[in-house]
């Protein structure tokens, strides 16, 4: 069994189940994807799979990438992402990974990259608290103390600034797989993930959760 698979976020919409109950869900586009690359403890020294995503003509990958996927002659992919399954010897390079992996009722966790805010103050990048709102305050959304004076006479690392916010990697844990289409290579899952709507997900069996 794979550990994971690579997909694109299509949106979010609602399943009704069985009960009438309505769900929120996010779709997604599950694979197909081929393992590239086998990567083994004696060889790199970690086990794990290279999955390609996307067929892409040749002119719109780079030379090494070219070489790379002739290597090991399977289509050209426009995504390579690195999974650890359970049992390396159960994969072979050109093998196809699809939505049929996961099962309705089991637990994933979800990785992609956040929609990006811009700049963004520390109420709302960090939730900080307002200063008061009356006319002689003068300070209502700022960041409020430094750090002390004399000693250590420093601002310390981590203290929350106003800075960019989003456009990070984000994991969302212990999403349930509502509904699987392999035909389709569709998941639904249960709440919603990062990322803006077409852009690339990784979706993995929950580390917390070992329900297969």
């Amino acid at each position: 069994m794979a550990k994971g698979i690579l997909g694109k976020k299509i949106g979010m919409t609602q399943f009704f189940m069985d009960d009438g109950r309505a769900l929120p869900v996010t779709v997604i586009e599950a694979g197909p994807c081929v393992v590239v690359q086998k990567k083994t403890v004696e060889k790199d020294g970690y086990n794990a799979i290279q999955l390609g995503f996307m067929d892409v003509k040749e002119h719109r990958i780079n030379k090494p990438k070219q070489g790379h996927l002739k290597k090991a002659n399977v289509p050209y992919k426009k995504y390579l992402r690195e999974f650890k399954p359970d049992n390396i010897e159960d994969y072979q390079v050109g093998q196809q990974i699809t939505a049929d992996i996961f099962q309705p009722g089991s637990k994933v966790d979800v990785s992609g990259i956040s929609l990006g805010k811009g700049f963004a103050g520390v109420v709302k990048r960090w939730g900080a608290h307002r200063g008061p709102m009356a006319h002689g305050s003068k300070y209502h959304r700022r960041v409020g103390s430094m750090s002390a004076g004399t000693s250590p006479g420093r601002v310390f690392k981590n203290k929350h600034l106003p800075g960019h916010m989003g456009a990070r990697r984000v994991t969302v844990q212990g999403l349930e797989v509502v509904k699987a289409d392999p035909e389709r290579n569709l998941l639904l899952l249960k709440g919603s993930i990062p990322g803006r709507r077409g852009s690339i997900v990784e979706v993995k069996y929950s580390i917390k959760n070992k329900k297969r």
